[in-house]
């Protein structure tokens, strides 16, 4: 994939993102996209109090993953690179 091609994906996720910020703002904490593989696997990183909230995990898989699949169903996952995994 191209880097304008990656930097599209990474802009549409950043935007499905926006649904579940506020809810992750509310504890103190946020979520970055760090990149979207070629495999279509997008990779984040945990700001703030959610880098090390142990509902991360729960988090990830109830809100950040569902919100982003809602919205951009070719991808196939979602990994932190960072917090309690």
């Amino acid at each position: 994939m191209s880097d304008k091609e990656k930097q599209e994906w990474i802009d549409r996720v950043d935007v499905a993102l926006e649904e579940i910020r506020p809810h992750l703002a509310v504890d103190g904490g946020n979520i970055e996209v760090l990149d979207v593989t070629d495999e279509l696997m997008v990779q984040i990183k945990w700001l703030g109090n959610c880098e090390m909230c142990t509902m991360s995990s729960m988090t990830m898989k109830a809100g950040v993953e569902q919100a982003i699949k809602s919205r951009i169903p070719q991808i196939n996952g979602v990994h932190a690179v960072n917090g309690i995994q």
